[in-house]
């Protein structure tokens, strides 16, 4: 009776942990400082996301994850086993069964990886569930009826769009457009449009406070610090939402079109549910400014976004971790 089941949303971005009977205990970003000459952690979570881009030479800091999937299996492990402990405490004796999420269609190499780390880090049992239907589960939809439901889940490195009824998922696509892309394409536009160089942080707060994918639905300006490749000094711009809804159009409607797609290989009569109950937009990238007109006006279908978008993964594992015998019957 001593073990915790743990539930993991394993992002890009950030990691969330479950834990059956407490709700969600951890929300970190996932990243990793390293001393380059011992090979040891420096720092975990928060604060190596604070050392990001500030750090000296023998620092680095590294985050492991790469659209959805492990770019670096040691430092994935690292981080795993600090933040499994952080939460387990002083329960040295438990092993717990742990649910870990990933993205719609990665391959069985990727999904091996991610299992294999979370045995290494102490799982008694490691299950692996798809994003969108976890995500699904963690927005409050009942999938397990035969009627359509459709969630776009936006994260940080993947963009996961699936049709769910009867507990499954229908037709599905994961595509590696989301919130890193965003702040990649932000930098991108601002050294092409004005020579200056900023860093992840800066593109990512940028994001968060001016960006928007509507276009007029936001008018605010910022001023932005960085590097002039000119003079090699350091210069202020004042960027606006207009600016940054135009760097984000392209891969925008990347992920527009993968909807649609979707859309497309989708049953007619799982379609005539979508109209009725709309899509429903989970993730971190739900948060961005607009995102829900546009998908309104482009998919012509209702669009909501979830209640705590950036936790519903997490919630979803919480309301899995309850029914663990029905998933366990699969493996």
């Amino acid at each position: 009776m001593f073990n915790k089941d743990i539930g993991i949303d394993l992002g890009t971005a950030n990691i969330l942990i479950y834990i059956k009977g407490q709700g969600v205990v951890l929300n970190e970003p996932s990243v990793v400082a390293i001393d380059c000459e011992t090979k040891k952690a420096l720092a975990v979570g928060r604060e190596a996301n604070e050392m990001l881009g500030r750090t000296p030479g023998k620092v680095k800091a590294i985050k492991p994850m790469k659209d959805g999937v492990i770019a670096d299996f040691e430092i994935t492990e690292i981080m795993l086993n600090h933040f499994i402990k952080k939460v387990n405490g002083k329960n040295f004796f438990s092993r717990p069964r742990i649910l870990i999420c990933c993205p719609s269609n990665i391959t069985q190499v990727e999904k091996n990886a991610i299992k294999e780390a979370a045995e290494r880090t102490g799982g008694r049992r490691v299950f692996l569930e798809e994003e969108p239907k976890v995500a699904a589960i963690g927005a409050g939809m009942d999938i397990s009826k035969p009627s359509g439901n459709m969630v776009i889940d936006i994260g940080g490195g993947t963009t996961d769009i699936a049709i769910l009824s009867l507990g499954g998922i229908v037709t599905s696509t994961s595509i590696r457009i989301a919130g890193n892309t965003f702040d990649n394409d932000i930098i991108k536009y601002v050294k092409d449009k004005y020579k200056l160089l900023i860093g992840d942080r800066t593109a990512e707060d940028i994001k968060l406070t001016i960006g928007t994918v509507f276009k007029g639905n936001k008018n605010d300006k910022m001023e932005v610090r960085g590097r002039d490749l000119v003079t090699g000094l350091p210069h202020t711009i004042t960027l606006t939402s207009e600016e940054v809804e135009e760097a984000l159009r392209e891969s925008v409607y990347v992920i527009i079109h993968a909807a649609k797609n979707v859309l497309e290989q989708t049953p007619p009569e799982l379609s005539a549910d979508i109209i009725d109950k709309g899509i429903v937009l989970t993730g971190g990238g739900a948060l961005m400014d607009g995102f829900d007109k546009l998908f309104a006006s482009e998919l012509k279908v209702p669009v909501f976004i979830a209640e705590s978008p950036l936790t519903c993964v997490a919630e979803g594992t919480g309301i899995l971790l309850d029914n663990l015998h029905l998933i366990e019957n699969k493996y």
